[in-house]
């Protein structure tokens, strides 16, 4: 199990703007970080964030100047055209690394997904979690932008001792909204706790965890998250009545039901995810 160690104070928030860098900035500070922020989208009240996208290679490597350690949540959260995707998660992530990399950047929190494995099939009733370790099976071009992102992590570490833990997240709101999402929903203060625990912990040298909440229905592997220090405090089954009365139990045959990646495994996506 990783040691803990004094956190780094300055970090870099990518995706700024976007909904989980939104939350992040209302509740990482409490934990005493300093927040540089970035995003392609201007961030009302905040005059220093870095307004560029991650093909700026000159604006990323302004902003990685001096911070102790990058939280990346830029990019397209959904599925998208492929061109669209590899400019922005793939070319965009390498980018970040290459900025991180030459500004010395000790580590990185990459905002994975689970859709990097989403055509995993699910464990049935009382079988194993999905294991970090279960191999890349990407549900869309989305999901591999994310599976390409952990390899890129891997190379990272192993050829030039930059580290990272890469988050699987899973469905981050203020609720879930879905039956789906009971099972993945990772709260708003849980992902705050797993962020932190992410960047105190020691000799995470390349570490994959699954990002959720302590859910009654998790149906993966949170283990490599604890080893970090992750208490998660939150769990969904609070909501199960009301979206059960909603929408019914999955069943066999619903992609929810049957695979990891859940919707994101038909062809066009379909959502909520």
């Amino acid at each position: 199990m990783p040691e803990s160690s004094v956190p780094s104070r300055t970090l870099l928030l990518t995706g700024a703007a976007g909904g989980i860098g939104t939350l992040m900035r209302g509740l990482l500070p409490a934990y005493g970080y300093t927040l540089r922020l970035f995003d392609a989208t201007p961030i009302e009240g905040e005059p220093t964030a870095v307004t560029a996208d991650l093909g700026d290679k000159e604006a990323l490597r302004e902003a990685v100047d001096g911070v102790d350690a990058v939280v990346h949540l830029a990019g397209i959260s959904l599925e998208a055209p492929f061109e669209k995707i590899l400019r922005s998660n793939i070319e965009g992530t390498y980018n970040l690394y290459e900025a991180a990399r030459e500004a010395g950047v000790r580590r990185v929190v990459n905002a994975s997904s689970n859709h990097a494995v989403g055509f995993t099939p699910l464990p049935g009733p009382g079988g194993p979690p999905v294991p970090v370790g279960t191999p890349h099976r990407p549900d869309s071009f989305y999901g591999l932008s994310k599976a390409f992102g952990e390899d890129l992590a891997q190379l990272y570490w192993d050829r030039d001792g930059l580290e990272t833990v890469s988050v699987r997240i899973g469905a981050c709101f203020m609720e879930p909204t879905s039956v789906r999402m009971l099972s993945v929903w990772l709260s708003p203060g849980d992902a705050a706790r797993l962020l932190v625990a992410a960047l105190s912990a020691r000799g995470v040298g390349h570490t994959v965890v699954y990002g959720s909440s302590a859910n009654t229905r998790l149906h993966w592997d949170l283990s490599t998250a604890r080893a970090l220090g992750y208490v998660p405090q939150d769990d969904s089954e609070q909501y199960a009545e009301k979206l059960l009365a909603e929408h019914g139990e999955l069943r066999p045959g619903d992609p929810d039901h049957d695979l990891l990646g859940g919707s994101f495994c038909v062809d066009p996506p379909q959502w909520p995810y």
